[in-house]
């Protein structure tokens, strides 16, 4: 459940919590200055501070190191260096727009960073310590050693403490230890940083902070050790490794055959502003066709397309916490929400008090001495009154006794519960003119036995989307262990709740996008199905009791699958909703904003927090919707399915340029002919065929659903694709040869001609469905090239020669031909993947099926 506004951290500036009033000393933390201004300070200088570092993006130096001292600008330095020596400057200019591509990728991420850093500062938890008496809220990193901090339910403990009061204090330690269950705290115990309140409230002095608490030593272990899994980027760097190794044969079967294979390769003419002769013409071939090898663009062109996602997220305020999230949101088919805070407005109205006419308490029955009951609406004021950290639901009793007058009783508290996901339920044994009462709050169908009338009144209630709770009488007190015993119901009190007007359109998005919605809340299952109901939610018509589902795994994930509401679901069963679902094999993203949704929120592959909630939910979240608003997410989806989409098309244009260049260079090499291009022909196609579209097509819209397989998808396009370019370059360079060892410009122009007219088709294919800009972009490539080729500045620059209009012709000839055999390769293959796609699809409705029937 998430907390109060007031209890939401915005802003840098300390504020003061105001104390609340008069109470026993069991529901208030007892009168303790903490620490004095001076004794803050003195620790400060004396560096015993939290001093962990902020949970934000890389450092500058990180942005810049990571952009220069890359494997691919590795590759380029050691090919430029070549061509320093042996010239012309031209052949360098490849270099130049490796330098440019850094620059680019290290600004766009240092932007992505101001973003981040802005967000992270609105997102940063505000713990409260106790400073001169009174209650502040600081940064994290301004604790200090031996800090008076106070917590609640939801808040998450930040520094390793020692607790000194503890008002039924429950500590869940399930993040740090693998144990479910929460535990009780009492003074004296101790709490570890990153467990986080489930119940209660609570103070504790700081024993250890910054990177000697407990949190912290896992958090720096787990960095050194492990990186959070990414398909995307283990493909990329995968297929680097690849073309690395495949480099040096290449490279040194190219010089040998050039060398020793044949005598007569160098030019007939000397190059103009470099350095003629076999050697230099052989390293001259060898470093144009590696660089061609080389996808450069890709590994930038990735970097922008997550820093561009992050800035986009940005804009609608929603904070990125963990980069690899945006690839993870692209792949996601199911999102479980929670229904409070989420589907509903967080805050809640007290709509009615339904009296019950549960017998009159032991004794007389009124604080007056008279005869009469005590009244629901007396006792739920009591009530909301000694909860020392209350919930959304107790607070708007609280504002709702309130505006009706009702005067808050002075009864004393000799026990209290807090309220607990865990037993949907809290209370508090008062001490009345009447004598000891226990009074309990929480769940009809879990207070009430199932046969209660209560219990059906509370269903009827909660099928019209209304919140509804039980007030009742206990028979032990709500401290003992066998608390609450036996109930008796008082009265229902109902509690408003209206659902988001943007939940609907948000719910509708998923639908067309097949993506599935599971609403999973703490709820009654009827109140839950309505509300679904309301939404338009598919099978919100039959929720289902969260209780009633199998403890055996794989069938709890099978009912799991087939429902979309389901109520009563404890933090424990969410936890294990969602780890079915994804043992299912679904990507599946987790929408939550308390204490309640975090295993869940750790457990599933996204998990999406709402700026409001709680602490400890927003601090494993991988995104934060800080405005609080469902109806980002569609957004949210939308972009990670945009930049995977978009890097698998540009990492399939520049393999197919890596694959043509690879068989254009074995074939020259085996031949024993002079490679067909300078390194400044390979620079001009690579601009106008891949490196400017890309740039484009990296940040274009794409609402393709992402699917596993990210390597072997991009080699069914480049290899086929690649392939035949290369061998088109190689026919249309042999053709126009004409027996000759030596290429003159005419030749080179040539082939130039037959390599950029297929690789644009290439293009064409990748960059579908057409709309206007892609239809300009690729003319505008056509338009470059052809001014590169007839303009006498471009001939002179690239060493181009079309005055033979038969080779020309031959180029284009050629390149038609190659066109139209990767036009046939693109259709059988669509064709034979729509039929795999169709097998797979009715081979997972027969294993449904199966699963539906098997008991």
């Amino acid at each position: 459940m998430p907390e109060e506004a007031d209890r939401t951290e915005r802003g840098p500036t300390p504020t003061v919590t105001e104390p609340s009033p008069a109470r026993s000393a069991l529901t208030g933390p007892p009168s303790e200055p903490g620490l004095s201004r001076e004794e803050v300070a003195e620790r400060v200088a004396g560096g015993r501070t939290n001093d962990v570092p902020v949970r934000a993006s890389r450092s500058v130096g990180q942005i810049i190191r990571g952009n220069v001292f890359t494997r691919i600008n590795a590759m380029i330095a050691v090919l430029f260096a070549i061509i320093a020596v042996i010239g012309p400057v031209q052949d360098g200019l490849f270099a130049m727009v490796i330098v440019i591509n850094t620059l680019i990728g290290i600004v766009q991420e240092l932007r992505a960073k101001r973003t981040l850093d802005k967000l992270a500062i609105v997102n940063a938890a505000r713990p409260r310590v106790v400073r001169d008496g009174v209650t502040v809220r600081v940064a994290t990193q301004e604790i200090v050693l031996d800090e008076v901090l106070e917590v609640g339910v939801g808040d998450q403990v930040v520094v390793d403490g020692v607790v000194t009061w503890a008002g039924g204090l429950e500590v869940d330690e399930s993040l740090l230890t693998g144990e479910a269950d929460p535990v009780f705290k009492q003074p004296g115990d101790t709490v570890m940083s990153g467990s986080f309140v489930v119940g209660g409230s609570g103070r504790f002095r700081a024993t250890k902070v910054g990177r000697h608490a407990y949190a912290a030593r896992l958090a720096e272990e787990a960095s050194r050790f492990s990186l959070v899994r990414s398909e995307l980027r283990s493909g990329i760097n995968r297929i680097l490794r690849w073309i690395t190794f495949a480099l040096f044969p290449i490279g040194a079967l190219l010089v040998y055959s050039q060398l020793f294979m044949n005598g007569q390769v160098a030019l007939d003419e000397p190059v103009s502003g470099g350095i003629s002769g076999p050697l230099a013409d052989a390293l001259r071939g060898m470093v144009a066709a590696l660089v061609s090898m080389i996808p450069e663009g890709l590994i930038l062109l990735t970097s922008i397309a997550f820093a561009v996602g992050v800035i986009r997220l940005g804009r609608h305020r929603c904070l990125v916490q963990e980069l690899p999230a945006i690839e993870g949101l692209a792949r996601v088919d199911v999102v479980c929400t929670d229904k409070t805070g989420t589907l509903t407005e967080v805050g809640m109205k007290l709509a009615q008090i339904r009296d019950l006419g549960g017998q009159p308490p032991r004794g007389n029955g009124r604080p007056d001495g008279g005869g009469a009951p005590v009244s629901p609406a007396l006792v739920l004021a009591a009530l909301a009154d000694c909860d020392p950290d209350p919930n959304p639901s107790m607070a708007a009793i609280a504002e709702g006794c309130a505006a009706t007058g009702q005067r808050t009783p002075d009864w004393t508290v000799t026990a209290l519960a807090p309220f607990s996901s865990a037993r949907k339920w809290s209370g508090a044994s008062l001490l009345t003119p009447a004598g000891e009462e226990n009074w309990v709050l929480g769940a009809a169908d879990v207070l009430a036995g199932p046969g209660s009338p209560a219990v059906a009144e509370a269903a009827r209630l909660g099928a019209q989307g209304l919140r509804v709770l039980l007030l009742a009488r206990a028979s032990v007190r709500v401290d003992g262990e066998a608390a609450p015993g036996t109930v008796e119901p008082v009265a229902l009190v109902v509690l408003d709740q209206r659902v988001r007007e943007d939940a609907a359109p948000t719910l509708d998005y998923f639908s067309e996008q097949g993506v599935g919605v599971k609403i999973v809340s703490g709820d009654h299952a009827a109140s839950v199905g309505a509300v679904g109901r309301e939404l338009g939610l598919a099978g919100a018509d039959r929720p289902v009791d969260a209780r009633e589902l199998s403890e055996a795994p794989k069938k709890l994930s099978r009912e799991v699958e087939e429902r979309s509401a389901f109520g009563r679901v404890t933090p424990e069963r969410k936890r294990d909703m969602v780890r079915g679902l994804r043992e299912r094999g679904h990507t599946v993203a987790m929408t939550g904003d308390g204490v309640n949704d975090v295993l869940a929120l750790k457990e599933a592959d996204i998990g999406v927090a709402m700026g409001s909630g709680s602490p400890a939910s927003r601090s494993v979240a991988q995104l934060v919707l800080l405005d609080n608003r469902f109806a980002v997410l569609p957004r949210v989806v939308a972009e990670g399915r945009r930049v995977i989409g978009n890097i698998e098309r540009v990492a399939g244009l520049f393999l197919t340029k890596t694959v043509y260049t690879m068989t254009l260079a074995i074939i020259v090499g085996l031949l024993a002919v002079a490679y067909p291009f300078f390194p400044r022909h390979a620079t001009l196609i690579n601009a106008v065929t891949f490196g400017i579209p890309s740039f484009f097509l990296a940040l274009a819209p794409n609402t393709d659903i992402a699917r596993p397989g990210f390597v072997l998808r991009t080699l069914r396009l480049a290899v086929p694709s690649g392939m035949v370019a290369g061998l088109a370059a190689v026919t249309t360079y042999l053709l126009v040869l004409g027996g000759r060892t030596v290429p003159d410009p005419s030749d080179r122009t040539a082939v130039v001609i037959t390599l950029c007219a297929t690789t644009l088709w290439v293009l064409l294919l990748v960059a579908k469905p057409y709309v206007w800009w892609k239809v300009l972009l690729v003319g505008s490539m056509v338009g470059l090239l052809t001014l590169a080729m007839v303009t006498p500045w471009g001939q002179w620059f690239f060493d181009l020669d079309v005055s033979d209009p038969g080779k020309v012709l031959t180029g284009l000839v050629v390149a038609g031909v190659a066109i139209a055999v990767i036009t046939v390769i693109r259709v059988v293959d669509d064709r034979m993947m729509t039929r795999s796609q169709a097998r797979t699809d009715e081979k997972d409705a027969q294993e449904r099926e199966a699963a539906v029937s098997t008991p």
